[in-house]
């Protein structure tokens, strides 16, 4: 009973305060009987993560708009859609997008399927986003749970046990929870309710839906769930970049990085390995190097990064494959990653290159 109640209390809240975002089909649009759009929802649950939506509003009215089915983004050159993509970080989401787009459109002709362990399956698709879309976009009463869902529940149910060994315990709440009838509606208003109002700090428990069968609020424990375990301190690593421009026309030398790993298969400086300890500087080509007098600090989910910056104008010298010249009237700074914009941006000084 105290189950229906949480469920009930939440979806009506959601019907009238559900937040209107790009991708998703509001409650009253739903129950007027609009389907939402199975692409639209994978393609922002896989923007979404690790990112928040401010951040990915811009970038998903982007994609959609130059590719407006799953069959148009599938047929679309990588390059492209890693320059659409960049400044987003997280690259290897990108490329899992592409290689999961083929798929659907080569194998499922263009159709995502519904079901949980088809949707698994796919490439870049894991447990959370297999719930999502199965519950969303096609209201399969799938259990989804992310970071505003794992907040809401540990301070409805008073969980002590930290995150993210509670994460268990969590889900068979969630289980429980989802309703058969409106899955995805109560999949989004947990999700909207830990957003706006069981925020991480600060909540505002006056005017939480919930707050009356809330055991943290009862306890007041609501400003202190969820505990987490420590994180490990995040390491510091150091490398080079080099910024070459060729003398008889100022275009920028720009590489392509490795298909794996970090920034795979980005537009980027040349740039020496990343260690622990400071690398030797090995200049991609022999010219009269200078070094920027500040480093560009970047951080990564596993570590921090400083990069000396180096700079020379270079003659019209042999490439390598990866390596090709900009010219400096089509350098575009927004289709660099994160960290090779910064570098670009104290580097980019005419005073420099006078």
């Amino acid at each position: 009973m105290r189950d229906q109640k949480i469920s009930d209390d939440l979806l009506s809240w959601y019907d009238g305060n559900a937040r209107v975002l790009p991708w998703r089909i509001g409650p009253k649009e739903r129950a007027a009987g609009v389907q939402p759009d199975p692409y639209r929802i994978w393609l922002s649950e896989i923007m979404l993560q690790q990112t928040t939506v401010v951040v990915v509003r811009d970038y998903f009215r982007a994609f959609t708009t130059r590719w407006p089915n799953v069959s148009a983004l599938a047929k679309a050159e990588d390059s492209d859609v890693m320059a659409e993509w960049a400044g987003l970080g997280y690259y290897a989401r990108a490329r899992n997008l592409l290689k999961c787009a083929r798929v659907i459109d080569q194998d499922f002709a263009g159709q995502f399927p519904s079901d949980f362990e088809t949707l698994l399956s796919l490439p870049g698709i894991g447990p959370y986003t297999a719930a999502a879309i199965s519950s969303i976009a096609f209201n399969l009463p799938e259990p989804v749970m992310d970071g505003n869902i794992e907040r809401v529940i540990s301070r409805l149910f008073a969980i002590k046990t930290p995150l993210p060994t509670s994460k268990p315990e969590l889900f068979q709440h969630v289980t429980r929870l989802t309703p058969q009838n409106r899955p995805g509606d109560f999949a989004q208003a947990m999700m909207d309710l830990g957003a706006t109002i069981c925020k991480p700090r600060a909540p505002s428990c006056d005017i939480c839906p919930l707050r009356s069968g809330c055991a943290g609020f009862a306890a007041s424990l609501q400003n202190t769930l969820p505990e987490k375990l420590p994180k490990k301190a995040k390491p510091t690593r150091f490398g080079n970049a080099f910024v070459a421009r060729r003398r008889f026309d100022g275009a920028w030398l720009l590489e392509r990085r490795p298909p794996e790993g970090l920034l795979g298969n980005m537009v980027c400086w040349p740039s020496s390995t990343w260690a622990e300890l400071n690398p030797e500087v090995e200049p991609p080509f022999a010219a009269h190097w200078q070094r920027y007098g500040n480093q560009v600090k970047h951080t990564f989910t596993h570590f921090h990064l400083k990069l000396d910056v180096h700079y020379a104008w270079a003659p019209d010298i042999p490439l390598a494959p990866n390596q090709f010249w900009m010219p400096s009237d089509e350098l575009r700074p927004s289709d660099l990653p994160s960290l090779m914009r910064k570098v670009f941006k104290v580097i980019s000084s005419d005073d420099l290159w006078n």
